[in-house]
């Protein structure tokens, strides 16, 4: 079978294909440089990045990794074990991170997996490539679940923020998952995948999906859903992160402890029954985050007068979402005055999903046969 990337969105189109990364792919994407150089580098430069190890052999695989974002977030209480017990409907966005696949025969003189990060990437060189990255450590799982001796090696893009509640690692983990299999010519079903995932991170099944879920527990328990109405998100993200250790110490829950509030049943209702335009945004995070963070309340705030019909922050932050358009009040330079009073950086991006074919990825089609 062969696929092709190609999502189409909001008039925004996607396709990297198989071939090396072109450095104009996304002008989203930056190091930790000043935003409007990085852009302008990035405009006037128009090579192809070779890999670091494979040079201009093209990738076996290349994959998108969408952000995602939480709609409601109920914390029902801290459980005995110390993890938070949670109900939260998750959904992809449309901002991307790239990951290029190599796969080689087995050679026990060489590891097994391995990877590299772009020098374009997002904060490059604060990324790790060793077993302390999801990636490593979902290729790694992936191999002792499978017995399996193919040799990947994989190349890190990163244009999704980090400590900004968009769930970029869980979704790069995934991502490799997803990879890992198919290029084994997939040992592992949907299910024996998310299992696996579990193990990774609360919130790396996820992104197994179809790009909306119900997740319950720490997040490891996954319902698909039927895709949500296609909607606008405008993601603000601040240069200040946020912990998420330290964002759940500041809820303060005890072991054992419960958090009174919505009923999490009744929220997913209103927005599978009803219009995401009208229906209820929560998250149980936004007082502790706002605690441990008083700009993000700030910045919220302001979005607000703005007359979006909803604004929230998503996760455990920092980044703050909005949903739909600005209201009709709203000045036409509402993004440039946000960004000169809180130097954030804004992406206009818009709701995604994914097929339901459980061969295919997150902006990926099957390819037209003559």
């Amino acid at each position: 079978a062969s696929f092709a990337l190609g999502f189409s969105l909001a008039n925004a189109a996607f396709s990297p294909s198989r071939s090396p990364i072109n450095l104009n792919h996304g002008l989203k994407a930056r190091a930790c440089l000043p935003r409007k150089d990085r852009l302008a580098q990035m405009v006037t430069d128009d090579k192809f990045l070779p890999s670091k190890q494979f040079g201009l052999q093209p990738p076996d695989l290349t994959l998108l990794a969408p952000a995602k974002i939480n709609l409601f977030l109920r914390i029902l209480g801290r459980r005995e074990d110390g993890f938070h017990e949670l109900a939260s409907l998750f959904q992809t966005v449309s901002l991307f991170d790239t990951l290029d696949f190599w796969s080689s025969p087995a050679d026990d003189s060489q590891p097994l997996y391995s990877m590299e990060v772009t020098d374009s990437s997002l904060c490059a060189d604060l990324i790790p490539t060793d077993e302390s990255n999801l990636v490593m450590k979902a290729l790694h799982a992936f191999s002792e679940r499978t017995s399996s001796k193919q040799r990947l090696h994989c190349r890190l893009h990163k244009e999704i923020p980090a400590e900004g509640g968009l769930g970029g690692g869980s979704s790069d983990a995934a991502t490799a998952l997803h990879a890992a299999n198919r290029l084994a010519g997939f040992p592992l079903s949907e299910d024996e995948l998310i299992k696996l995932a579990a193990d990774l991170g609360s919130d790396v099944g996820f992104f197994l999906s179809g790009g909306t879920a119900y997740c319950t527990g720490r997040g490891e328990l996954v319902d698909f859903r039927k895709p949500l109405e296609p909607c606008t998100i405008y993601l603000i993200k601040p240069k200040v992160g946020c912990s998420t250790p330290a964002v759940y110490g500041a809820l303060g829950l005890e072991k054992g402890q419960q958090l009174s509030g919505l009923d999490p049943e009744a929220l997913l209702k209103e927005f599978e029954e009803g219009s995401i335009y009208k229906a209820t945004f929560i998250n149980d995070l936004e007082p502790p985050a706002f605690q441990v963070v008083p700009l993000l309340r700030e910045i919220k705030e302001d979005l607000e007068k703005l007359g979006f019909p909803a604004v929230m922050m998503s996760g455990s932050g920092s980044t703050i979402f909005c949903i739909g358009s600005p209201g009709a009040d709203a000045p036409n330079n509402w993004q440039e005055e946000l960004v000169a009073k809180y130097d954030v950086d804004i992406f206009e991006q818009a709701s995604c999903s994914r097929l339901n074919n459980a061969n295919l990825w997150y902006a990926e089609q099957p390819a037209e046969t003559s």
